[in-house]
């Protein structure tokens, strides 16, 4: 809906089209037309005002009536022509058969409109001309002609810009779906990456907390045989362990489905075995450790390991052969440091490892970057001693 501003100004365009029209009208008929097409034609009176106004103010609403304002300026150049007014180039017609080919969709009742007009001034034309009028029968053909096509022609122009800017939008609007389909695609990527590390990190800690307890369970029960305690309250550690163990396992037994990665929880303590197979595999690693090893949370060793794997499977697969691991025990938490020459277009930084090594080290209460210089990828993770603090 155009705004009031808009409208006015349509209005006061419209106003001063019929303006035009009506002086430009009056100016022609007072000087007998353009051309002196026959002796004894009518100049400018009171009858042929009247009927240029009656041609000129329907412009005020070409708008909404195009077909009708054409039918009447071309009716009454019929009349002017039937009285010998000399009507060869009025521009009411003309104007009204340009706006008409311009806004409105050429049909079988316009065409009509505008061939019977046109066969009827040559009719009236014809009647008060001594002589078949040819002269100004040419020069009303002609410009008819010129102001239909000309029309036509803005109309199929602004029919051709109005798809073009249509196509421009549904362009735009395909692209902006398809930007929110990437990211609703990435985004199950990343949840989907996320839920499987922890998947691991629960199988993980299932084999850790299920050891523990069956050998809660395992020694309460020979204490109890030996009788070297309460066999009331060793009964009752016994079977809250072993009820505790049968939980988990129907919990967290699903997650293992499928899974050809050993049972038993691997920790740093499996760092050597996990060298040796890649250096087997063709990749050299080069193992730094700072201060004297300190103990781990089963957590926090199992996520330094299982990211430690991780950054040597990158390694191998995207660097050119070798990789450096620097273990810190100096400072207040464990820093894990992967450096790995690299070179060729950058990797992805965002894939589903890096998701699940940062998922590791964030539910161990550690953190985790990665970043890519122009010949080498570094990945450093910082993981707490005691594992997710409080």
């Amino acid at each position: 809906m155009s705004s009031p501003t808009t409208a006015r100004s349509r209005a006061l365009l419209d106003a001063a089209l019929a303006s035009a029209v009506l002086v430009v009208s009056l100016l022609l008929l007072a000087h007998d037309g353009p051309v002196a097409v026959r002796a004894g034609a009518r100049g400018l009176d009171l009858l042929g005002g009247v009927l240029v106004a009656c041609a000129a103010v329907p412009f005020v609403v070409r708008r909404r009536f195009p077909l009708t304002v054409f039918t009447v300026a071309a009716g009454v150049s019929v009349v002017l022509a039937g009285m010998g007014y000399p009507t060869g180039l009025l521009p009411g017609p003309l104007a009204a058969l340009y706006l008409l080919a311009a806004n409105a969709t050429w049909t079988v009742r316009s065409a009509a409109v505008v061939a019977g007009l046109s066969l009827a001034y040559v009719g009236a034309a014809a009647a008060t001309a001594p002589a078949f009028p040819v002269v100004e029968l040419v020069h009303t053909a002609l410009p008819w002609a010129a102001a239909w096509f000309a029309g036509e022609r803005t109309r199929l122009r602004r029919q051709q810009v109005a798809e073009l800017r249509q196509r421009a939008v549904d362009a735009e609007r395909e692209a902006a779906a398809g930007r929110r389909r990437a990211v609703r695609e990435a985004e199950r990527e990343r949840r989907l990456a996320v839920a499987e590390e922890r998947a691991r990190i629960a199988r993980d800690l299932h084999d850790s907390a299920g050891h523990a307890i069956s050998l809660i369970a395992v020694r309460a029960g020979a204490a109890r045989l030996r009788q070297d305690g309460s066999p009331a309250a060793l009964a009752a550690i016994e079977e809250l362990a072993r009820h505790t163990a049968a939980e988990i396992d129907q919990l967290v037994g699903s997650l293992r489905d499928g899974d050809p990665e050993p049972a038993t929880p691997l920790g740093l303590a499996s760092l050597d075995t996990l060298v040796a197979h890649h250096t087997a595999a063709g990749l050299r690693v080069e193992l730094d450790v700072t201060g004297a090893a300190r103990p781990l949370a089963a957590a926090a060793d199992q996520a330094a390991y299982r990211i430690l794997q991780q950054a040597l499977a990158n390694a191998a697969r995207h660097g050119i052969g070798n990789a450096r691991i620097e273990l810190d025990f100096t400072g207040p938490e464990l820093t894990l440091t992967v450096t790995n020459p690299v070179r060729g277009t950058p990797r992805r930084t965002n894939g589903h490892g890096l998701i699940g090594m940062r998922e590791r080290a964030t539910l161990a209460g550690g953190s985790l970057d990665a970043t890519r210089t122009a010949d080498a990828y570094r990945l450093r993770a910082q993981l707490p001693y005691g594992g997710q603090q409080p």
